[in-house]
């Protein structure tokens, strides 16, 4: 947007943002088809997009990455915007608009909290979500995830009936949010590194402590 020409910029966009249109079968699956599904989250409308993510990945991220470490994160990240635009893609597989942000791996992000209920540990210098994970029924028997993911619904709701848009902002795909949402939801499972369980005597905890 600052640095690039026009043409530039319409060229980066049409390379590596999703395009549902893109995957109809009327167009050959290049290299940028098969990549744009992950580079996309890398793209952002403007500086006020990109610093909106930011502070949720500072609040969400943050925890998360230091829970599951650095590897299974970036796996969490790349499963999520696949979920994200896999959603959006099933909702509008011929729409032609390009979607760009990593709000789709924010809102997986959210969808991974709400299994450890919110419980950060804060004891070590890195501050990471404690806890086992919960299962289905305990996020339901839980006020704190249950107000949550109301709220956060409703909001994604209103968003997709057109309020609290903004024009700085552009159209939010808030079906991509969901996709995530869900995404992040099921798949901490998968990549989840229980810090519930107490070190042994083998990790240097002496007996009897």
């Amino acid at each position: 947007m600052y640095l690039l020409t026009s043409s530039q910029d319409s060229g980066l966009v049409l390379r590596l943002a999703f395009i549902p249109l893109r995957y109809s079968g009327e167009y050959a699956i290049d290299i940028y088809a098969l990549v744009s599904p992950l580079t996309y989250s890398f793209l952002h409308g403007n500086f006020l997009h990109l610093g909106i993510n930011m502070i949720w990945l500072a609040a969400f991220g943050s925890p998360l990455a230091n829970r599951i470490e650095t590897g299974r994160f970036l796996l969490f990240w790349c499963l999520t915007v696949l979920a994200a635009v896999l959603l959006h893609y099933l909702l509008h597989p011929l729409d032609m608009t390009p979607v760009v942000g990593a709000s789709g791996a924010i809102s997986g992000m959210m969808g991974a909290a709400a299994r450890f209920a919110f419980r950060i540990d804060r004891r070590e210098a890195k501050a990471a979500f404690d806890g086992p994970l919960l299962s289905m029924a305990e996020v339901v028997r839980s006020r704190n995830a249950m107000v949550f993911l109301g709220v956060w619904l409703l909001i994604n709701l209103a968003t997709g009936l057109g309020f609290g848009g903004s024009d700085a902002i552009g159209q939010i795909a808030w079906e991509a949010h969901i996709g995530g949402f869900l995404g992040g939801f099921f798949g901490i499972a998968l990549l989840d590194r229980d810090r519930s369980k107490p070190p042994t005597a083998d990790e240097g905890t002496p007996p009897g402590t």
